[in-house]
């Protein structure tokens, strides 16, 4: 199981992405092992958190500001959708706890 299940990226590190996604990150943290990083292109952190087993990645873009979408990616997959902000905490807590019973079996 990995110890960290998502991590929260912001695309750039400026016009207020990563005060969104400092803002995601805080919702999440209580309920998820979460953390957050800006360091790198968005590719090379999608492949750093792979390394690290993290399942799930939310990225933060400017689209994020205007509809307050997100884009999941799944480590599993590499399947990536455009979900809500606001649906994102219980659909990852779902997926969480589905996959934690399934490795448990």
């Amino acid at each position: 199981m990995a110890p960290i299940k998502v991590a929260v990226l912001p695309l750039v590190k400026k016009d207020g992405l990563p005060e969104l996604a400092r803002k995601i990150l805080e919702e999440l943290k209580w309920d998820l092992a979460t953390t957050y990083d800006e360091k790198d292109a968005v590719g090379r952190r999608y492949r750093r958190q792979d390394a690290l087993g993290t399942p799930y990645c939310l990225t933060i873009d400017h689209k994020s500001l205007e509809d307050q979408t997100i884009t999941l990616r799944d480590r599993n997959s590499m399947k990536q959708e455009r979900l809500a902000i606001g649906s994102i905490k219980k659909l990852l807590l779902e997926r969480v706890s589905i996959s934690n019973l399934l490795k448990s079996i």
